[in-house]
Order: C-alpha cells, then structure tokens, then sequence
C-alpha cells in the first residue's frame, strides 16, 4: 500500500546514503582525468543493481540463514559508520575496486549502487512496504539523473562551502537513522 510517510523516509535515507551531491567533487574529479560519463546509463545500471538487490537480497540471507531484523541492526552499524565518516570528515570505508574510465565502474558501482544502499534497502524492507521502498528508489534515481547531467552547474550554485554543508547535514540524519534502525531491530531480536 502506498504511504508517503514511508516514500518519504525511505527517500531521505536513501538519499543521504548514495549522497549524489557529496560525492560532486569525486564526479568532477574523474571528469577531470577524462573519464567520460554517461547520466542516462550510468543511473539506469545503479537503478537495475539495487532493485535487483532489494527483491532477491533476502533470499541471498537466507541461504546464510541470517534474518532480515538481524541483517537490519548489522546494516546499522554500516550506517552509523558512513555517518561519522560524513560528519568528521574521516575515510573509514576504502574504495579497493578496479580503476576504470567507465561510468559504470566506480560511479554506478559502487559510489550510486554501493554496500551502504544494498544495507539501507534491506533494512528498509524489516520496515517499510516494497512499493514505497521502490518509489523512493526511483525519485532518488532520477535526482541522481540530474545531478549527473547537470554537476558542474550544481556545483557552481552551491559552492564548495554548500557542498560541504549539505554532507554534514545529511550526516547528522544518517547518524539518527542508523540508532533508529539498532533500536528498533534488536528489540525484536532480544524479544524472540
């Protein structure tokens, strides 16, 4: 059933999960040293990637006999450490993948369609109905659309300052999300 408190929720910690706009320097960056990208099929390949984690991720649990509520409080201690990063400016998490000038590799997998999104999606799914889960996904596909498309304008209108601003922001909000997540799953974990 559609709900737009549970659209709007699943949007916001999507969206300070995949932090598109944070990661507009990395973009710039990679732009820089000539690496063409794509914003129809780079935000399309992510789009794919996380939906078909979010409808076949809990089969992948369960053949490790690990329970959605279990993989939730995990998955908010992923968040609560993608927070700090965000918030103290440090880099606890190591991008290790292959270099590559695709769009694909590393901006659709991992930087859009990452280990921090595949957690959120599941975790949302302990909470939240599949189709509000889906909806936000594709709103945020679509802001990650434009942001591709249009960095370099983004950036100019922000500045480094609001840049910076907007990831501490969505910091602080990842960081209550990732404490809600823990407090609501393990008290189902402990009552069972």
């Amino acid at each position: 059933m559609v709900n737009f408190v549970q659209i709007s929720s699943a949007f916001i910690i999507l969206f300070a999960i995949i932090d598109i706009i944070g990661s507009i320097p990395l973009i710039l960056n990679f732009k820089a040293r000539g690496t063409e990208i794509h914003p129809l099929k780079t935000t399309l390949v992510a789009y794919g990637i996380m939906l078909l984690f979010l409808f076949s991720g809990e089969m992948i649990l369960r053949l490790f006999h690990v329970d959605i509520r279990a993989f939730a409080v995990a998955g908010a201690f992923v968040l609560f450490i993608m927070s700090l990063e965000m918030i103290l400016d440090v880099e606890i998490f190591k991008n290790n993948g292959p270099k590559s000038s695709s769009s694909i590799v590393p901006i659709a997998f991992p930087l859009v369609a990452g280990p921090g999104s595949f957690t959120a999606l599941l975790s949302l799914r302990a909470e939240y109905d599949k189709v509000n889960i889906v909806i936000a996904l594709t709103v945020n596909l679509l802001f990650v659309f434009f942001v591709l498309f249009s960095t370099k304008k983004i950036e100019k209108i922000l500045g480094k300052g609001g840049i910076y601003i907007l990831r501490k922001f969505f910091g602080i909000i990842l960081l209550a999300i990732a404490v809600k997540l823990f407090t609501e799953n393990i008290s189902h974990l402990v009552s069972a």
